[in-house]
Protein backbone atom coordinates (compact mmCIF):
# COMPACT_ATOMS: atom_id res chain seq x y z
CA UNK A 1 0.00 0.00 0.00
CA UNK A 2 1.35 3.63 -0.72
CA UNK A 3 1.14 6.92 1.48
CA UNK A 4 -0.87 8.73 -0.81
CA UNK A 5 -1.93 12.40 -0.89
CA UNK A 6 -5.61 12.93 -2.50
CA UNK A 7 -5.62 16.09 -4.79
CA UNK A 8 -9.57 16.48 -5.91
CA UNK A 9 -11.22 15.73 -2.86
CA UNK A 10 -14.37 17.53 -2.70
CA UNK A 11 -16.45 18.68 0.35
CA UNK A 12 -19.98 21.34 0.06
CA UNK A 13 -21.30 23.61 2.97
CA UNK A 14 -24.79 24.26 2.50
CA UNK A 15 -25.30 27.09 0.34
CA UNK A 16 -23.32 24.88 -2.37
CA UNK A 17 -24.79 21.50 -2.16
CA UNK A 18 -27.73 21.89 -4.71
CA UNK A 19 -25.25 22.01 -7.34
CA UNK A 20 -24.21 18.28 -6.58
CA UNK A 21 -26.86 16.39 -5.47
CA UNK A 22 -28.61 16.11 -9.04
CA UNK A 23 -25.52 14.00 -9.84
CA UNK A 24 -26.91 11.52 -6.65
CA UNK A 25 -30.08 11.27 -8.19
CA UNK A 26 -31.37 8.02 -9.13
CA UNK A 27 -27.85 6.27 -7.98
CA UNK A 28 -29.14 4.55 -4.69
CA UNK A 29 -26.04 6.53 -3.15
CA UNK A 30 -27.85 10.16 -2.47
CA UNK A 31 -28.13 9.98 1.15
CA UNK A 32 -24.50 9.05 1.69
CA UNK A 33 -22.30 10.74 -0.82
CA UNK A 34 -24.55 14.07 0.08
CA UNK A 35 -23.32 12.66 4.32
CA UNK A 36 -19.70 12.27 2.76
CA UNK A 37 -19.51 15.71 1.23
CA UNK A 38 -20.70 17.72 4.30
CA UNK A 39 -18.13 14.97 6.63
CA UNK A 40 -15.08 17.68 6.87
CA UNK A 41 -13.80 14.62 9.11
CA UNK A 42 -14.48 11.28 10.56
CA UNK A 43 -15.83 9.53 7.50
CA UNK A 44 -12.84 10.78 5.27
CA UNK A 45 -10.35 9.96 7.85
CA UNK A 46 -11.55 6.30 8.31
CA UNK A 47 -11.67 5.52 4.52
CA UNK A 48 -8.18 7.31 4.09
CA UNK A 49 -6.60 5.41 6.84
CA UNK A 50 -8.21 1.88 5.71
CA UNK A 51 -6.64 3.05 1.97
CA UNK A 52 -3.44 4.60 2.40
CA UNK A 53 -4.52 8.17 2.23
CA UNK A 54 -1.73 10.06 4.18
CA UNK A 55 -3.55 13.55 2.97
CA UNK A 56 -6.08 15.14 1.44
CA UNK A 57 -6.09 18.66 0.03
CA UNK A 58 -9.87 19.44 0.04
CA UNK A 59 -11.70 21.48 -2.44
CA UNK A 60 -15.31 22.62 -2.73
CA UNK A 61 -18.06 21.20 -4.56
CA UNK A 62 -18.88 21.83 -8.08
CA UNK A 63 -20.41 24.52 -9.28
CA UNK A 64 -20.27 26.03 -6.02
CA UNK A 65 -19.14 29.54 -6.53
CA UNK A 66 -19.39 29.46 -9.84
CA UNK A 67 -22.78 29.58 -10.59
CA UNK A 68 -23.26 32.32 -8.08
CA UNK A 69 -23.84 35.42 -10.63
CA UNK A 70 -24.15 37.88 -7.86
CA UNK A 71 -20.45 38.95 -7.13
CA UNK A 72 -20.85 39.97 -3.47
CA UNK A 73 -22.70 37.07 -2.43
CA UNK A 74 -20.34 34.95 -4.46
CA UNK A 75 -17.48 36.50 -2.10
CA UNK A 76 -19.57 35.63 0.63
CA UNK A 77 -20.00 32.25 0.51
CA UNK A 78 -16.34 31.95 -1.01
CA UNK A 79 -15.40 33.15 2.11
CA UNK A 80 -17.65 31.23 4.65
CA UNK A 81 -16.63 28.08 2.85
CA UNK A 82 -13.02 29.00 3.15
CA UNK A 83 -13.31 29.70 6.58
CA UNK A 84 -15.15 26.04 7.22
CA UNK A 85 -12.23 24.37 5.64
CA UNK A 86 -9.64 26.58 7.61
CA UNK A 87 -11.37 25.16 10.90
CA UNK A 88 -11.18 21.40 9.40
CA UNK A 89 -7.52 21.72 8.54
CA UNK A 90 -6.90 23.42 12.03
CA UNK A 91 -8.27 20.27 13.63
CA UNK A 92 -6.20 18.05 11.62
CA UNK A 93 -3.14 19.91 9.99
CA UNK A 94 -1.42 16.75 9.30
CA UNK A 95 -4.28 15.31 7.21
CA UNK A 96 -5.31 17.90 5.45
CA UNK A 97 -4.73 20.90 3.28
CA UNK A 98 -7.01 23.07 1.40
CA UNK A 99 -7.70 24.91 -2.10
CA UNK A 100 -9.66 28.01 -1.87
CA UNK A 101 -12.78 29.09 -3.47
CA UNK A 102 -12.82 32.06 -4.73
CA UNK A 103 -15.33 34.54 -6.21
CA UNK A 104 -14.03 34.98 -10.10
CA UNK A 105 -17.32 37.01 -11.12
CA UNK A 106 -15.34 40.00 -9.58
CA UNK A 107 -11.60 39.76 -10.15
CA UNK A 108 -10.71 42.58 -7.59
CA UNK A 109 -13.01 40.08 -4.87
CA UNK A 110 -11.22 37.01 -6.11
CA UNK A 111 -7.61 38.97 -5.66
CA UNK A 112 -8.48 39.63 -2.32
CA UNK A 113 -9.93 36.31 -1.22
CA UNK A 114 -6.65 34.75 -2.80
CA UNK A 115 -4.00 36.51 -0.36
CA UNK A 116 -6.45 36.32 2.41
CA UNK A 117 -6.66 32.10 1.46
CA UNK A 118 -3.05 31.67 1.14
CA UNK A 119 -1.16 34.06 3.08
CA UNK A 120 -3.84 33.94 6.38
CA UNK A 121 -5.39 30.57 6.51
CA UNK A 122 -2.69 28.97 4.95
CA UNK A 123 -3.96 27.30 1.80
CA UNK A 124 -1.66 25.64 -1.10
CA UNK A 125 -3.63 26.45 -4.20
CA UNK A 126 -6.83 27.58 -6.02
CA UNK A 127 -9.70 25.41 -7.36
CA UNK A 128 -12.36 27.07 -9.86
CA UNK A 129 -15.31 24.93 -11.16
CA UNK A 130 -14.60 26.39 -14.58
CA UNK A 131 -16.12 29.61 -15.92
CA UNK A 132 -18.22 32.23 -13.89
CA UNK A 133 -21.72 33.46 -14.28
CA UNK A 134 -21.72 36.63 -13.88
CA UNK A 135 -24.59 39.29 -13.69
CA UNK A 136 -27.75 37.26 -14.62
CA UNK A 137 -27.49 33.33 -14.88
CA UNK A 138 -27.10 33.49 -18.76
CA UNK A 139 -24.27 35.75 -18.65
CA UNK A 140 -20.49 34.05 -18.32
CA UNK A 141 -17.04 34.78 -18.56
CA UNK A 142 -14.33 32.12 -19.19
CA UNK A 143 -10.45 32.86 -17.45
CA UNK A 144 -8.66 33.60 -20.94
CA UNK A 145 -10.99 37.30 -20.39
CA UNK A 146 -8.74 40.49 -20.54
CA UNK A 147 -10.53 40.81 -17.07
CA UNK A 148 -8.52 38.57 -15.21
CA UNK A 149 -4.52 38.86 -16.24
CA UNK A 150 -4.02 41.09 -13.06
CA UNK A 151 -5.76 37.75 -10.90
CA UNK A 152 -3.27 35.53 -13.23
CA UNK A 153 -0.33 38.21 -11.81
CA UNK A 154 -1.10 37.54 -8.57
CA UNK A 155 -1.39 33.73 -9.10
CA UNK A 156 1.93 33.89 -10.47
CA UNK A 157 3.34 36.17 -7.53
CA UNK A 158 2.13 33.65 -4.92
CA UNK A 159 3.28 30.52 -6.77
CA UNK A 160 0.57 28.59 -5.77
CA UNK A 161 -1.17 25.82 -8.30
CA UNK A 162 -4.84 26.75 -10.00
CA UNK A 163 -7.10 23.64 -10.14
CA UNK A 164 -9.30 23.74 -13.26
CA UNK A 165 -12.11 21.80 -11.91
CA UNK A 166 -15.08 20.89 -14.61
CA UNK A 167 -18.81 22.18 -14.52
CA UNK A 168 -21.58 21.51 -17.21
CA UNK A 169 -21.03 23.68 -20.10
CA UNK A 170 -23.75 26.91 -20.27
CA UNK A 171 -27.33 25.39 -21.87
CA UNK A 172 -26.97 27.57 -24.54
CA UNK A 173 -23.67 25.68 -25.32
CA UNK A 174 -24.55 22.25 -24.99
CA UNK A 175 -27.43 21.74 -27.88
CA UNK A 176 -25.45 18.81 -29.23
CA UNK A 177 -26.42 16.91 -25.85
CA UNK A 178 -30.09 17.90 -26.50
CA UNK A 179 -31.57 14.31 -25.56
CA UNK A 180 -28.49 12.41 -24.05
CA UNK A 181 -29.03 13.91 -20.76
CA UNK A 182 -27.19 10.74 -19.58
CA UNK A 183 -23.40 11.93 -21.26
CA UNK A 184 -23.81 15.17 -19.40
CA UNK A 185 -21.57 15.55 -16.37
CA UNK A 186 -18.85 13.33 -15.73
CA UNK A 187 -19.40 10.55 -18.39
CA UNK A 188 -18.62 13.23 -21.28
CA UNK A 189 -19.60 16.89 -21.16
CA UNK A 190 -17.34 17.47 -17.74
CA UNK A 191 -14.38 16.52 -19.69
CA UNK A 192 -15.47 18.17 -22.96
CA UNK A 193 -16.14 21.85 -21.33
CA UNK A 194 -12.67 21.26 -19.24
CA UNK A 195 -10.31 20.52 -22.16
CA UNK A 196 -12.30 23.44 -24.04
CA UNK A 197 -11.47 26.21 -21.52
CA UNK A 198 -7.89 24.71 -20.86
CA UNK A 199 -7.28 25.22 -24.70
CA UNK A 200 -8.17 28.66 -24.51
CA UNK A 201 -6.37 29.56 -21.60
CA UNK A 202 -2.94 28.15 -23.93
CA UNK A 203 -4.08 29.58 -27.24
CA UNK A 204 -4.82 32.89 -25.59
CA UNK A 205 -1.24 33.92 -24.50
CA UNK A 206 -1.69 33.58 -20.43
CA UNK A 207 1.45 31.46 -20.65
CA UNK A 208 3.69 33.87 -22.53
CA UNK A 209 2.53 36.33 -20.46
CA UNK A 210 2.92 34.57 -17.51
CA UNK A 211 5.03 31.55 -18.13
CA UNK A 212 5.57 31.02 -14.06
CA UNK A 213 2.07 30.07 -14.13
CA UNK A 214 1.02 26.06 -12.73
CA UNK A 215 -2.52 24.89 -13.93
CA UNK A 216 -3.47 21.45 -12.84
CA UNK A 217 -6.40 19.25 -14.68
CA UNK A 218 -8.35 16.96 -13.28
CA UNK A 219 -9.04 13.23 -15.15
CA UNK A 220 -5.58 12.56 -16.69
CA UNK A 221 -6.09 16.09 -18.36
CA UNK A 222 -9.25 16.01 -19.80
CA UNK A 223 -8.26 14.18 -22.85
CA UNK A 224 -5.94 16.70 -23.38
CA UNK A 225 -3.04 14.32 -23.45
CA UNK A 226 -4.11 11.95 -26.80
CA UNK A 227 -5.22 15.43 -28.78
CA UNK A 228 -2.77 17.62 -27.95
CA UNK A 229 -0.51 16.93 -30.90
CA UNK A 230 -3.73 17.26 -33.50
CA UNK A 231 -4.21 20.40 -32.40
CA UNK A 232 -0.65 22.15 -32.88
CA UNK A 233 -0.58 20.46 -36.20
CA UNK A 234 -3.59 21.64 -37.34
CA UNK A 235 -2.88 25.11 -36.21
CA UNK A 236 0.68 25.05 -37.85
CA UNK A 237 -0.90 25.38 -41.16
CA UNK A 238 -3.47 27.42 -39.92
CA UNK A 239 -2.86 30.11 -37.24
CA UNK A 240 -6.22 31.68 -37.93
CA UNK A 241 -4.91 34.73 -34.94
CA UNK A 242 -3.53 32.86 -32.22
CA UNK A 243 -2.50 34.91 -29.89
CA UNK A 244 -0.15 32.09 -28.34
CA UNK A 245 3.69 32.33 -29.53
CA UNK A 246 4.73 28.80 -28.34
CA UNK A 247 3.20 25.42 -29.90
CA UNK A 248 0.22 24.45 -27.38
CA UNK A 249 2.35 21.35 -26.56
CA UNK A 250 5.12 23.66 -25.07
CA UNK A 251 2.47 25.58 -22.56
CA UNK A 252 1.23 21.46 -21.63
CA UNK A 253 4.10 20.07 -20.47
CA UNK A 254 5.40 23.08 -18.85
CA UNK A 255 2.97 24.92 -17.55
CA UNK A 256 0.22 22.24 -16.40
CA UNK A 257 -0.28 19.11 -14.37
CA UNK A 258 -3.13 16.62 -14.48
CA UNK A 259 -4.56 14.25 -11.49
CA UNK A 260 -5.75 10.86 -11.99
CA UNK A 261 -9.07 11.44 -10.57
CA UNK A 262 -12.02 9.31 -12.08
CA UNK A 263 -9.66 7.64 -14.17
CA UNK A 264 -8.84 4.44 -12.93
CA UNK A 265 -7.39 2.28 -15.73
CA UNK A 266 -4.14 2.06 -16.76
CA UNK A 267 -4.12 2.78 -20.83
CA UNK A 268 -5.12 6.74 -20.79
CA UNK A 269 -2.32 6.74 -17.56
CA UNK A 270 0.48 5.07 -19.91
CA UNK A 271 -0.80 8.04 -22.77
CA UNK A 272 -0.50 10.74 -20.25
CA UNK A 273 2.86 9.53 -19.38
CA UNK A 274 4.32 9.34 -22.61
CA UNK A 275 2.67 12.86 -23.02
CA UNK A 276 3.99 14.85 -20.46
CA UNK A 277 6.56 12.54 -17.72
CA UNK A 278 5.58 10.50 -14.74
CA UNK A 279 6.69 14.13 -13.10
CA UNK A 280 3.26 15.81 -14.06
CA UNK A 281 0.95 13.29 -12.99
CA UNK A 282 -0.46 12.98 -9.43
CA UNK A 283 -3.18 10.94 -6.91
CA UNK A 284 -7.03 11.57 -6.89
CA UNK A 285 -9.70 10.11 -6.51
CA UNK A 286 -12.45 12.43 -6.61
CA UNK A 287 -14.21 11.73 -3.64
CA UNK A 288 -16.73 11.35 -2.75
CA UNK A 289 -18.13 11.48 -6.43
CA UNK A 290 -15.95 8.53 -7.03
CA UNK A 291 -15.30 6.04 -4.08
CA UNK A 292 -11.84 5.91 -2.47
CA UNK A 293 -11.16 2.10 -2.29
CA UNK A 294 -11.99 1.70 -6.63
CA UNK A 295 -8.94 4.55 -6.76
CA UNK A 296 -6.84 3.37 -4.13
CA UNK A 297 -6.59 -0.80 -4.74
CA UNK A 298 -6.35 0.32 -8.42
CA UNK A 299 -3.66 2.40 -7.85
CA UNK A 300 -1.80 -0.22 -4.94
CA UNK A 301 -2.03 -2.70 -8.03
CA UNK A 302 -0.61 -0.55 -10.83
CA UNK A 303 2.13 -2.55 -12.96
CA UNK A 304 4.66 0.76 -13.49
CA UNK A 305 8.00 1.26 -12.08
CA UNK A 306 8.15 2.19 -7.95
CA UNK A 307 9.84 5.32 -9.26
CA UNK A 308 6.65 6.29 -11.19
CA UNK A 309 4.23 5.07 -8.53
CA UNK A 310 6.03 6.85 -5.73
CA UNK A 311 6.30 10.14 -7.96
CA UNK A 312 2.13 10.02 -8.29
CA UNK A 313 1.82 9.04 -5.00
CA UNK A 314 2.84 11.66 -3.41
CA UNK A 315 6.40 12.95 -4.23
CA UNK A 316 5.45 15.53 -7.15
CA UNK A 317 2.50 16.75 -5.01
CA UNK A 318 5.00 17.47 -1.83
CA UNK A 319 7.11 19.22 -4.54
CA UNK A 320 4.38 21.12 -6.35
CA UNK A 321 2.43 22.48 -2.95
CA UNK A 322 5.80 22.67 -0.91
CA UNK A 323 4.09 20.51 1.51
CA UNK A 324 5.96 20.29 5.19
CA UNK A 325 5.68 16.39 5.05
Amino acid sequence: MYSKIGLEEHFAIPETMGGSTVYFENTGAKDIRSTRLLDLADIRLEQMDEYGMDMMIMSLNSPAIQEIYDAEKAATIARKANEDLATAIQKHPDRFRGFAALPLQDPDLAIKELHYAIEELGFVGVLANGYSNIGTPDEYVYLDDQRYRPFWAEMEKLDVPFYMHPREPMPCNAHTLDGHYWIMGAPWAFGVETATHALRLMCSGLFDEYPKLKIILGHLGEALPFTIWRSQNHLNKRRRGMPAKRPLPDYFNENFWVTTSGQFTLPPLICTMLQMGSDRIMFATDYPFEEIPDACVWFDNLQISETDKKKIARDTAIDLFKLDL
